[in-house]
């Protein structure tokens, strides 16, 4: 369980030839990690809309205990290390796919592809965020005094806004979401770099497989620096690594039977569960490695999802498909979602209304923040993405 300003608080069956098309398929669209990314967005939102409205403070605190309903509003910044994780084996998977072995990757069409998925978002909310403030709207103005507009907006395209907070404290919750988004896209934007280095899986892995195992080391290395603790570079790029590394083990073994990879997923979903809910006694006994644990056992299960698809290809996993959605808007829904959580806090308060009924304010919520992330993919994400790929194909 992480509390807030806690260390850590706050998204192929190949071979090394050309990819198939049951192997582009596979990558495109996977249950289990849909669903992965699913719980990752529900666990953000729960702990946004927790900050405000504790359910320790409510009516279920009359029959829950209190370390769960802590664990259910503050698992925050164990779902960004899934995200991380996941946003590597995707990413890599998807590479792989498209060239083969990662030392042919494309760095031109990479880059392109990663800035039609992100800029356009960025720049949207970037925008609404500069105009609220702008417009002196409550929830949105920068009030630090050795913070600006000019300053966040540079640090937000600049992918630095987590070093920016880490130096004069938080931004708005608004502002706030984006300091994961500077993490990833540096990573990404070496990524390309280092495999045309390296060129060779042999040599790749092991330097993958360094960088994904520093992660207690960088975790404990920063002192004295809550907010740096919590958004640094390197721990975050440990944990992409280690999806990383998980796409290639996806590239070179395909397991012919379905006992190991039941086996994977069991010790995958034991390990995320163990943190999850019993992060406090792990803490006292792995200290940073708990969140080790946490990447380790999600790249065990990313990984297991994507040998599973390929030996049954018509699996599923019924009564998920709201989960599923969720994980499939989750970029959309994490950039737009505290736009709902703030007004619905702000109403909540307006009506007087007594925490002790806070439970009821979290489905209409949720909710609209699905609804919000769904219109902004249908409208403008995917639209933009899809102009964007177009052209770089002509």
């Amino acid at each position: 369980m992480t509390q807030p300003q806690q260390p850590g608080t706050n998204l192929a069956q190949l071979s090394t030839g050309t990819p198939n098309l049951s192997q582009r398929k596979t990558g495109s669209r996977n249950p289990g990690i849909d669903l992965l990314r699913g719980l990752s967005i529900l666990l953000v939102l729960l702990n946004h809309v927790g900050l405000r409205l504790r359910l320790t403070q409510g009516v279920l605190a009359r029959f829950l205990p209190k370390w769960f309903l802590n664990d259910v509003n503050f698992n925050g910044s164990e779902a960004v290390y899934l995200f991380f994780v996941i946003s590597g084996f995707l990413i890599a998977t998807n590479s792989l796919m498209r060239w083969g072995r990662l030392g042919n990757l494309d760095a031109r069409t990479f880059y392109m592809r990663r800035a039609a998925r992100i800029v356009p978002c960025l720049v949207a909310l970037v925008v609404v965020l500069s105009a609220l403030h702008l417009a002196r709207v409550p929830d949105y103005v920068i009030k630090q005094p050795n913070q600006s507009l000019p300053a966040a907006v540079s640090s937000a395209f600049g992918l630095y806004l987590n070093w920016y907070e880490a130096h004069t404290g938080y931004l708005p919750a608004s502002w706030d979401v984006l300091w994961s988004l500077s993490i990833e896209e540096i990573f990404y934007l070496a990524f390309p770099l280092l495999c045309l280095l390296v060129r060779k899986d042999a040599i790749l892995a092991p330097l993958l497989a360094v960088l994904a195992l520093s992660l207690p080391m960088s975790l404990a290395s920063i002192v004295g620096n809550p907010i740096w603790k919590e958004k640094a570079y390197l721990p975050g790029i440990a944990g992409i690594a280690m999806g990383v590394l998980a796409a290639l083990v996806a590239a070179h073994f395909r397991p012919k039977r379905r006992a190991p990879v039941w086996a994977l997923e069991i010790f995958g979903a034991v390990g995320v569960a163990a943190v999850l809910l019993f992060e406090g006694p792990l803490w006292l006994l792995l200290g940073n490695g708990t969140i080790l644990l946490l990447t380790f056992s999600g790249a065990c299960l990313v990984l297991a999802f994507h040998w599973h698809l390929i030996l049954s290809p018509a699996w599923s996993l019924p009564c998920s498909a709201w989960l599923q959605s969720f994980g499939r808007l989750s970029y959309e829904i994490y950039l737009t979602h505290m736009f709902i959580v703030l007004t619905v806090v702000r109403i909540f308060r307006s009506t007087g209304a007594s925490l002790w009924w806070g439970i009821l304010w979290y489905p209409p919520t949720l909710t609209l923040a699905w609804l919000l992330g769904r219109l902004v993919a249908k409208f403008f994400s995917g639209p933009c993405e899809r102009v964007i790929r177009d052209r770089l194909r002509s």
